[in-house]
């Protein structure tokens, strides 16, 4: 008879186990902000891939690009991609009686992209900022109620200050085919002549007098030689890393050449690394952080073909244009 209770006992704790439901499973991660943008953006490329926001960058920006992190107290950055060299020298605060600094991370890059793309659509070297911070944050994409230290107005207009006053040149190598060797240069200022009347800690406040810059004659002219077309609503999807913003820029650029002469293109990761990835510690670790911007770009690049397998390399085949050239 115990042996039957404990058989009676044990089957009815199996069927109360039975019947217990399973414990429900973990809910998955909120998205952040920045993911949320990525897939509204993502969204609205793939139903409407036509209805672009026309953006562009200059092409020596795209081949070169800016630090990603602040270079500290050097007389000269520089980054080299292959013969060509940017090489960038802080402006001067005379007030301060030192130098400005260094443009670095993805505010200078948004601003770049509206500097180059006002000056496509107007032909003109002064472009008007206008009389509200706030306004102009939202072309690029910012937040201006967003407080606080680190609050994008004071880094929108640290790092404006930043760029508008450094020098910018381009030095490159040339070997002609008869063996000759000599070497081209192009010193550039920004923007020589502006005025700014925001104020960070009230960035909706209009000011009385308008805000412009004046950009240097060289520059508004290496600007418009060959611009490379990007659509603004990746961009802003984008805006948190200056890597995916390099990335996807400089994919838009490659595309185009590569459908233009029909053959993939293989290009390694130390070679890429070199051209935009010197501010990491190593090749190993830029194709980490490559790879998870690559990810970002894919969602709001339909009809991106390229390829990460080959460890060594990344490989690019003919796609479709991020912008659909302009109908002439």
């Amino acid at each position: 008879m115990e042996r039957l209770g404990d058989i009676l006992k044990n089957s009815e704790l199996l069927t109360r186990a039975r019947e217990q439901k399973p414990p429900p499973a973990p809910s998955p991660p909120a998205l952040t902000l920045s993911q949320k943008k990525l897939i509204e953006a993502a969204t609205a490329i793939r139903l409407d891939p036509d209805a672009v926001e026309r953006a562009y960058m200059a092409r020596q920006l795209v081949q070169c690009t800016l630090p990603h992190r602040n270079p500290g107290k050097v007389e000269a950055w520089e980054r080299r991609n292959g013969n060509l060299a940017l090489v960038i020298q802080p402006g001067w605060d005379s007030e301060k009686k030192r130098p400005v600094g260094y443009p670095y991370g993805t505010i200078p890059r948004l601003l770049l992209f509206w500097i180059t793309t006002e000056a496509v659509k107007t032909k003109n070297r002064r472009l008007e900022l206008g009389h509200n911070l706030s306004e102009f944050m939202r072309e690029l994409g910012l937040d201006p109620g967003r407080g606080g230290k680190r609050s994008d107005a004071k880094r929108l207009r640290d790092q404006m200050e930043r760029l508008f006053s450094c020098r910018i040149s381009f030095d490159e190598r040339v070997t002609m085919a008869n063996g000759a060797e000599g070497k081209r240069w192009l010193h550039m200022e920004v923007a020589p002549d502006g005025e700014l009347w925001w104020h960070p800690r009230h960035p909706e406040q209009g000011a009385l007098w308008g805000s412009w810059i004046e950009l240097g004659e060289k520059f508004f002219q290496a600007i418009l030689a060959a611009p490379v077309p990007a659509d603004m609503r990746a961009l802003r999807a984008l805006k948190r890393s200056a890597l995916a913003l390099d990335l996807y820029v400089w994919l838009a650029y490659r595309v185009f050449l590569v459908n233009r002469c029909g053959e993939p293109l293989a290009v390694a990761w130390e070679s890429l690394a070199q051209q935009m990835g010197c501010d990491f510690e190593d090749v190993r670790n830029f194709r980490k952080k490559a790879l998870v911007a690559i990810k970002k770009i894919e969602a709001v690049y339909p009809g991106l073909n390229l390829s990460t397998k080959p460890r060594g390399r990344l490989v690019l085949r003919p796609s479709r244009l991020a912008i659909a050239p302009v109908a002439s």
